[in-house]
């Protein structure tokens, strides 16, 4: 649980309770979060005057992105950063290149072809990992232990995504919201197979987090502005890698914890949000939210 934060993700009592202006394009993943308005995507330029005014604008699609920010100067949340870095493995794992290469583990990007297929079987021993460069949910991520599974990955791939394979049966789960940690847990496989994830029959673990995993990630995440994530980590002989994040990680290893994620989010939109007026959504426009 984050620093200061009461059971259950209730709220500090340092954090001033104020109404805040806020739209949300997910309504799912804005429950428990006051006030939140919900609005359909579609309905984005017709409403360009009130999401000017909006203090927040949460949860647009991808698609919804750059004109929300860039057209209409909203601030969103999750933050642009978490949104363009998360789009794609290509993209974060240079990003965390970039930031901290030594938490990486062995990574070849390539475009498909005779060369790079040559070269990656030249690299990587038997097994290795595969990845569709997007994918969640431990779909898409794939154990090559032959020549076989090489080429049944790759004549199906324009872009090759293959890492180093890191002999565990568990990793981390360490979610951020706003500039904390929400929540970190071990995932473990079940037997026999190769997948943590709990949307693939992982399970959840209670043994303790180390300190030094938390705190690369927060480092992480800092470095990024990534302000809503989960993060997969892997320990191999007291070393961490960061596989990857997910902007848009599941809520239930959360839930099980009595941890509510609006609560959360709330709480970070009011730390930062600068003392600023506007008007507030028209009854008609409310209406047809």
């Amino acid at each position: 649980m984050p620093s200061g934060r009461g059971p259950c993700g209730s709220r500090p009592p340092d954090i001033e309770r104020r109404a805040l202006r806020i739209y949300s394009f997910n309504p799912l993943r804005s429950l428990g979060i006051p006030g939140a308005r919900y609005l359909k995507p579609e309905q984005m330029y017709a409403l360009g005057p009130v999401l000017r005014a909006a203090d927040w604008v949460l949860f647009p699609d991808y698609w919804q992105v750059d004109a929300l920010v860039y057209g209409l100067k909203c601030r969103i949340f999750p933050s642009i950063a978490t949104y363009h870095i998360g789009h794609d493995k290509i993209g974060m794992t240079r990003a965390f290149w970039a930031v901290c290469p030594d938490a990486v583990p062995v990574t070849r990007i390539a475009r498909s072809g005779p060369v790079a297929r040559e070269e990656i079987l030249d690299t990587f021993e038997f097994p290795f990992v595969a990845k569709d460069i997007r994918s969640a949910g431990g779909a898409g991520v794939f154990r090559i232990e032959s020549v076989a599974d090489w080429t049944a990955y790759e004549r199906e791939r324009e872009v090759f995504y293959v890492q180093e394979y890191l002999p565990i049966h568990r990793d981390l789960r360490v979610v951020v919201i706003g500039d904390r940690i929400a929540a970190a847990y071990w995932r473990e496989s079940a037997e026999g197979a190769f997948h943590t994830n709990v949307a693939r029959g992982g399970r959840v673990s209670d043994a303790p987090v180390p300190a030094a995993a938390r705190d690369l990630v927060l480092e992480v995440a800092g470095a990024l502005s990534i302000d809503h994530a989960g993060f997969d980590v892997a320990e191999v002989d007291g070393r961490f890698y960061i596989f990857e994040l997910n902007p848009f990680f599941g809520h239930r290893g959360l839930v099980e914890r009595g941890i509510r994620p609006g609560v959360l989010i709330h709480d970070h939109l009011l730390r930062i949000t600068p003392e600023t007026g506007g008007p507030d959504m028209p009854e008609d426009l409310a209406r047809a939210g």
